[in-house]
């Protein structure tokens, strides 16, 4: 079997996974592109926005020519489901990388970000079930379900699924409109997130019954970053790193005193992530509280790992 590959555009990044034959990770790569600034509020891509991201998937392009791969998914999730001029993106999308990106719902990112992050667990393995947290730029996919079954060849699904309009870039654009956020702009935002988790959970109670909580996206990854002051990104040091509930509401508080380009000198901040990381930290922060986690399982595995399994089935 040659090698598959994923391609995930979302809100705030571009991301591409190459998996190999044998299920190994080739090539992983993540670029953050802002495919929706704006869009919360013009409901339209900007045409700066689709450049940088259409500039990336070029890129993404030569690497798969490099491996030769065959057969490959692009999706597009938040900031496409909201744009009323999406197809100008699909079209710019389709002619660079020769396939249609999918429409993906927020169900169907769900379940992937569930299949990604629950299949990799490996010798990891907490206790189910799980609450798998996908923190994009412009939603929070949370999925539920049991641990898989050891013997099942199928991906792992997730039994309750719900999309919030909440990520970091949203609720950066919607409350958090100086810098550093005032105080009553901190609070509306958390006001939100736990309302729309409050109606998440009451509809859904499974989200709240799950035993261990998995973080995905750079959000998370970034606040494990921190935690443990790297320098420079390690997937081996954040992937299933255990970040702390009052390590995630002391970083949340750290990064929020004070303006983007202090928070760029920090260990483990992305340049281009400095603005919305606050906006993300208040999803994880408002989620483990609402939750009732004290613990939250960091997986690097995500959307992207459960798009390349579906083309290795």
């Amino acid at each position: 079997m040659k090698p598959v590959a994923a391609i995930d555009c979302g809100t705030n990044s571009t991301r591409l996974l190459v998996m190999g034959a044998a299920g190994e990770t080739l090539v992983r790569q993540m670029v953050i592109t802002r495919l929706g600034e704006g869009v919360d509020r013009q409901r339209r891509l900007a045409p700066a926005a689709i450049a940088r991201t259409v500039a990336v998937l070029a890129r993404y392009r030569a690497v798969l020519d490099d491996y030769g791969v065959q057969r490959v998914r692009v999706t597009a999730t938040s900031a496409a489901r909201d744009a009323t001029n999406r197809d100008d993106f699909f079209t710019a999308a389709t002619s660079t990388v020769g396939v249609a990106p999918e429409l993906l719902s927020g169900d169907e990112e769900g379940q992937l970000s569930f299949a990604g992050a629950v299949s990799s667990l490996g010798a990891v393995t907490p206790p189910g079930p799980y609450l798998v947290a996908d923190i994009g730029g412009g939603s929070t996919e949370l999925a539920a379900g049991p641990a898989p079954d050891g013997g099942a060849t199928s991906a792992p699904l997730a039994t309750a699924v719900r999309s919030l309009d909440v990520g970091c870039v949203r609720l950066t654009e919607r409350y958090l409109h100086h810098d550093p956020p005032h105080t009553e702009e901190l609070e509306a935002a958390r006001a939100e997130v736990r309302r729309q988790l409050g109606d998440a959970f009451a509809e859904q109670p499974a989200l709240a019954e799950a035993t261990t909580l998995i973080g995905l996206a750079g959000t998370v990854a970034a606040l494990a970053a921190i935690e443990q002051g790297l320098e420079v990104y390690e997937r081996d040091r954040v992937h299933h790193y255990r970040l702390r509930r009052a390590s995630v509401e002391r970083l949340l508080g750290e990064l929020a005193a004070i303006p983007a380009p202090q928070r760029r000198q920090r260990a483990g901040v992305e340049e281009a992530r400095a603005d919305v990381i606050v906006g993300g930290a208040v999803v994880l922060a408002e989620l483990m509280a609402a939750a009732g986690h004290d613990e939250c399982l960091t997986s690097e595995s995500d959307i992207l790992d459960g798009l390349a399994a579906t083309l290795r089935s």
